[in-house]
């Protein structure tokens, strides 16, 4: 007899669909293994064949965190190329890299928590460098071609699984696991999740990850607009991760729920399908999520349905299907193609922001490169570790000739005398050149320091030390040889870091001032420096008052340089570490005082000086006095390189801004005023006149626009019209339509993008181009009829260069549905749902579902609805109350009609109750409601 091969399980047969296979393998699952699944390091089912997985590996601008990999430009680089077709070949470049990882290392994960469309609403955010535009319509469009790279061509099979983040409305890293943004429906709907949908519609987006805010005084993580909008956009299981560490801050830093238990469960009810808590170490989540389904909290149905959303992405990924799997053997890492193409992705995202004709350089000149990023390629916290690296410097060396480059770096250099008078001593040592994290770490937050050098010491004639200011009394320290002063977990003080960095900066210092000189404060640790026998270490006593004698001020240097060339490259910007990143908001649009002196200095030794600003986010600077600047953001691998071929001319620049620059720290709003209609933020909304708009940016070439042609036709606008290269040089051009409604009932965007893109023209060369606008992206939500409405009437359409360069316009007259009166006796008020306010946050009507609206802390709420229809006449109005205060009521500004007041506090900020009162009104009036109080209104009614 022959032993008969067993039937192969429904769930490993590849001639089934996912979904009766997923089916299948939920059948034989256990409970337990179930609920195993759920964290974010789901265990091996060995009796199964299945593997142990992880949700997530960051890729926001390369394979980040897991050691070598192919570095591009940070992403909001990439929303400066406005291209969308390089940033889809990026995307496939970075998923192959992270299959050719995946596939020697198997820490490398396939879940990849990217892209971030966050919209880039407010320039202080300090993650401002993790998102592609100020712009819905940008960021969801280079969001879109990102995915589709990462996700590959295969109708069937991912190459990755690329995750959006953060869902929704986070900009801000203040408070930011325990902030409400208080987002009106017509900014959510219009603003907020806009770039959200149309990345999901298009097909190629595995989940979203919840950020750690709250919206309207509801966490994220237990949202109803994941159900109610993400899970209505597509067919898909979309996977929902969570933050790291977000499910435990439902009730340890927010206090949202009392349990753990009640926490988790109302997050996996809510959408939340994979857990991030709590490292590799899932018992806390699988033990809150027994306890939750043993208290009737959950079901088995709640928990198989978070783990079907998991199960398809892994089917997708080629997991249960490794030979049909069209990605199992990609090998593409670090190859000639992806080097070159971090070439093109750094060029592309250079913007030109003035010229006044010093650009491009002449072959002969005489460079001086001066400035504290000159000679260097800086990472962010998303970034992988550099295989190649080019630095301003260098690729000015390699395009010009290391003969006719001068170098300063602007740094000052200076001794630390104790009060023994003695200096602080780095003890020569033959130190590798260890890079951090160049091993790859799945949590890089733990990665420690080093402790295998010697500390600092003290002797009689010490150590010079580079001192840069960061700005607002953030300094490092760096030893002749390059390294930075660091602190270890021994609390010994080192030259030991590579560069600053880490989850918290070990690299950083405060020198205070005390008695006749100076205590030096360790940032990171709180503490101050001590010296002591066994060497230099942070103590919380005994601090050492230091005098701090400066051998050289970085302007002496960089005048030096300055004088001997024929034009000074001045490279200024940020370390992404530090003073704007991740867990820290910035303070200023303005540059560190250091670089100002540094750039006054270059300034006056030679008029002839380019500013190269490299930053993580827009700057306000004084350009009048400077003939040429330019921005790019932190550029990757190419940087230097790049910036050489666009300073010489090799390559024209063709990068536009994705945000607005202000002129002034007095043109934004707060940084937690979400509000952009009310606040008037964004290039959308900004009335006032900015530094430099949205959408600008300048090229070697000129550029004329022609032959604008329109035809209305069916759901859609037709729209064309020529570009020609009236230049000399071949150059880019990104080429901009925007819409703006000529009659608006409402506030509508001064104007608004609503297509774009980016040619390549030869001089005398000309194109046609051509777009297809949908009537929808003439809408905006009515917040009357809660939903989205075509107003009738003239829309201008125009094209140009920029938000505001605008070269050909023409109007075309749109049918749609015309505005009506509130119908207020049929659906009454929900408070929410104004036209108008001050004063006035929203926040949750129930842990559940709905928004209600209450007065900002010490301030009185005024809320307006416009063109209330009360008909033939209403005698009693009703109000929808919890807390306790006044609300009052009146008809277009005038007197108070009904106040309205609970007789006692209700007993919680759920409980509300109803409240009534008699008026005699009749016809369309504005409504005008004022709260006084810790009173949450919800809902007004009117009858009678």
């Amino acid at each position: 007899m022959t032993e008969q091969t067993p039937p192969t399980p429904p769930y490993r047969d590849p001639q089934l669909p996912f979904a009766k296979r997923i089916d299948d393998l939920l059948e034989r699952l256990t409970l337990e293994e179930k609920v195993s699944f759920l964290h974010q390091y789901a265990p091996a089912v060995d009796r199964l064949g299945i593997a142990a997985w992880r949700t997530g590996q960051e890729a926001l601008h390369g394979v980040a965190w897991m050691g070598p990999a192919t570095v591009f430009p940070q992403a909001v680089g990439l929303g400066a190329t406005w291209n969308t077709d390089l940033v889809r070949r990026i995307g496939e470049a970075v998923s192959k890299e992270a299959r050719a990882m995946h596939a020697r290392d198997d820490r490398v994960g396939l879940n990849v928590w990217s892209p971030t469309v966050n919209l880039l609403r407010h320039p202080l955010w300090g993650r401002n460098e993790e998102g592609y535009s100020e712009d819905p319509k940008l960021t969801s469009a280079i969001a879109t071609a990102y995915t589709r790279g990462l996700r590959g061509e295969h109708p069937t099979y991912w190459r990755t699984a690329p995750v959006l983040k953060h869902w929704l409305a986070h900009n801000n890293e203040t408070d930011r696991a325990t902030s409400s943004s208080s987002v009106r429906p017509r900014v959510l709907h219009e603003y907020d999740l806009r770039a959200f949908r149309e990345t999901v519609e298009a097909g190629a987006v595995a989940g979203v990850m919840p950020a750690y805010n709250l919206v309207n005084g509801r966490p994220n993580h237990v949202s109803p607009y994941l159900r109610e909008h993400l899970r209505a956009w597509t067919d898909e299981d979309l996977l929902v991760c969570s933050d790291a560490g977000a499910p435990s801050n439902l009730v340890d830093h927010e206090h949202y729920y009392d349990t753990h238990e009640e926490a988790t469960a109302a997050a996996l009810l809510a959408g939340v399908d994979s857990f991030t808590d709590h490292g590799t170490e899932s018992a806390q989540i699988v033990g809150r999520v027994q306890g939750a389904y043993e208290k009737g909290l959950l079901t088995e149905a709640d928990i198989d349905t978070a783990v079907r959303r998991q199960l398809s992405v892994r089917f997708r990924l080629g997991e249960f299907d490794p030979r049909y799997d069209p990605y199992a053997g990609t090998h593409d890492f670090d190859t000639p193609a992806h080097r070159v193409l971090a070439l093109e992705a750094a060029e592309q995202a250079v913007v030109l922001l003035k010229n006044d004709g010093l650009l491009p350089l002449a072959p002969d000149t005489r460079v001086a490169v001066v400035g504290l990023l000159a000679d260097e390629c800086k990472l962010d916290w998303y970034s992988g570790t550099l295989i190649h690296r080019s630095t301003p410097l260098e690729g000015l060396y390699e395009r010009f000739g290391a003969e006719r480059v001068e170098f300063a770096e602007g740094v000052d250099r200076i001794r630390l005398k104790t009060s023994a008078g003695v200096f602080l001593q780095v003890p020569a040592v033959e130190a590798d050149d260890e890079v951090r994290g160049a091993e790859g770490a799945l949590d890089p937050a733990l990665l420690a320091g080093r402790t295998d050098l010697p500390p600092l010491t003290t002797d009689p004639a010490g150590t010079e030390l580079a001192l840069i200011d960061w700005g607002e009394g953030v300094l490092t320290l760096r030893a002749p040889d390059g390294r930075y002063l660091s602190v270890a977990e021994d609390g010994y003080v080192r030259a030991s870091a590579d560069q600053p960095g880490g989850w918290v900066v070990q690299e950083t210092f405060r020198l205070e001032p005390h008695a006749n000189g100076h205590l030096l404060r360790h940032i990171g640790t709180g503490r101050h420096v001590s010296v002591a026998a066994d060497g230099v270490k942070v103590a919380d006593g005994n601090p050492e008052v230091f005098e701090m004698l400066v051998v050289e001020r970085g302007e002496e240097a960089v005048r030096r340089a300055a004088e001997q060339a024929d034009v000074v490259v001045v490279v200024a910007g940020n370390d992404p570490h530090i003073n704007g990143r991740e867990t820290e908001d910035r303070t200023t649009l303005h540059l560190p005082e250091h670089q100002e002196r540094l750039l006054r200095a270059a300034r006056a030794a030679n008029p002839r000086t380019v500013l190269t600003l490299v930053s993580a986010y827009p700057y306000t600077v004084r350009t009048s006095a400077l003939p040429a600047v330019l921005w790019t953001a932190h550029g990757g691998q190419a940087a230097g390189t790049a910036l050489a071929r666009i300073l010489s001319g090799d390559v024209s620049p063709g990068g536009r801004l994705p945000q607005t620059w202000y002129e002034d720290d007095g043109d934004l709003p707060g940084l937690l005023d979400y509000d952009v209609i009310g606040s008037r933020q964004t290039y959308l909304y900004f009335e006032g006149t900015p530094l430099f708009p949205f959408g600008h940016g300048l090229s070697y070439a000129s550029f004329s626009y022609g032959d604008l042609a329109t035809a209305v036709d069916g759901d859609a606008v037709h729209v064309s019209f020529t570009v020609t290269n009236t230049g000399d040089v071949s150059a880019d051009e990104v080429a901009q339509l925007y819409t703006r409604a000529v009659e608006p009932t409402v506030t509508r965007p001064r104007r608004e993008l609503v297509a774009h893109r980016r040619v390549t023209l030869a001089p005398g060369e000309k194109t046609e181009l051509a777009f297809e606008v949908p009537l929808s992206a003439f809408e905006f939500w009515d917040v009357a009829r809660g939903g989205r409405r075509l107003e009738p009437g003239p829309y201008d359409l125009l094209a140009g260069s920029s938000s505001e360069d605008v070269r050909l316009r023409t109007t075309v007259l749109l049918d749609g549905e015309p505005d009506a009166p509130r119908p207020v006796l049929q659906r009454g008020l929900e408070a929410a749902d104004f036209d108008e306010q001050s004063g006035a946050a929203i926040v949750d009507r129930t842990k559940a579902a709905g928004d209600a609206v209450t007065p900002e802390p010490n301030r009185t709420a005024e809320l307006v609805y416009r063109d209330c229809d009360l008909g033939d006449g209403v005698t009693e109005v009703s109000v929808t109350v919890a807390g306790e205060g006044v609300v009052e009521l009146s008809l277009d500004g005038g007197a108070v009609l009904a106040p309205l007041s609970p007789e006692t506090a209700t007993p919680g900020p759920y409980d509300y109750i109803t409240l009534d009162a008699g008026i005699v009104a009749e016809g369309v009036h504005d409504v005008h409601i004022r709260l006084r109080g810790p009173l949450r209104l919800a809902h007004v009614g009117f009858s009678g």
